[in-house]
């Protein structure tokens, strides 16, 4: 039986990645914090004939992540495990930026969580000698947005921590694969207010990034256009930058 844990499974991403993955073979932990989306996701995949464990707690509790982990493998071992947990928070329509509490939230939820997942899933992957750890990042980690800059940091943090721990494991048979989707429809998608071209479904952004996986992509990223117009605007000088990105800017709705 194949074994998988997804963070950030309750919706979006998460949640296409959990029923595309799911089947009579699979286990599936699946990690979020909202009970009731989270245990819709998990009675659809039960459905398609995968074992389901829910873990529903805010992902940035480092002690609640590694007793789920623990626990989990106990039952064991972790084969894959996918950390796409993200929020988004940036700039509100009446601000300039996004002040500290929210950046520090969202650098903790958005890398830190990932780091954790995948420090506690690797000691069992090395003394298997095999695993794969996926990394859900960001266009924003090559072309940064100016109206939410902890959230491009962030993206930008999974990128080199993903790049440096696929040299470090690779000579234990670990996989470590970096995706870098572009604008996806997702709730999280939903309070961005601004243009969001070539703007994918979950659907199709969780095949492209389960396709990654099973080719050992380092570093994968779609819609292919955007992908490479954003790896090439990092040799282009600032001003070109300032064009190009221009018709991009957003703000946040803000939450009630």
């Amino acid at each position: 039986m194949r074994s998988i844990i997804i963070s950030g499974a309750s919706s979006g991403i998460g949640a296409a990645l959990a029923r595309q993955l799911a089947g009579p073979d699979v286990r599936l932990g699946l990690l979020g914090r909202n009970a009731e989306r989270l245990h819709a996701v998990a009675t659809d995949t039960e459905r398609r004939g995968a074992i389901c464990r829910v873990g529903c707690f805010d992902l940035t509790d480092r002690a609640g992540l590694a007793a789920y982990c623990a626990s989990f493998e106990a039952e064991g071992p972790i084969d894959v495990v996918i950390g796409n947990a993200g929020i988004l928070a940036g700039r509100n329509g009446d601000s300039g930026i996004e002040d500290a509490d929210t950046a520090i939230r969202v650098v903790s939820t958005n890398l830190c969580s990932a780091i954790d997942l995948a420090a506690l899933c690797a000691p069992g992957m090395r003394g298997r000698g095999c695993g794969k750890i996926v990394l859900v990042s960001s266009l924003a980690a090559f072309s940064p947005l100016a109206d939410a800059p902890a959230y491009s940091a962030a993206k930008a943090g999974l990128v080199a921590y993903g790049l440096a721990l696929r040299q470090a494991l690779a000579p234990d048979g670990i996989n470590v694969v970096v995706s870098c989707p572009g604008y996806v429809e997702t709730p999280m998608g939903a309070i961005h207010m601004g243009s969001r071209p070539m703007e994918v479904s979950a659907q199709d952004a969780a095949r492209r990034i389960i396709d990654a996986m099973e080719r050992n992509k380092a570093v994968s990223g779609f819609p292919f256009p955007l992908y490479w117009s954003a790896r090439l605007s990092q040799l282009a000088p600032e001003w070109i930058r300032r064009i190009a990105t221009g018709g991009l800017r957003f703000h946040v709705r803000r939450h009630d």
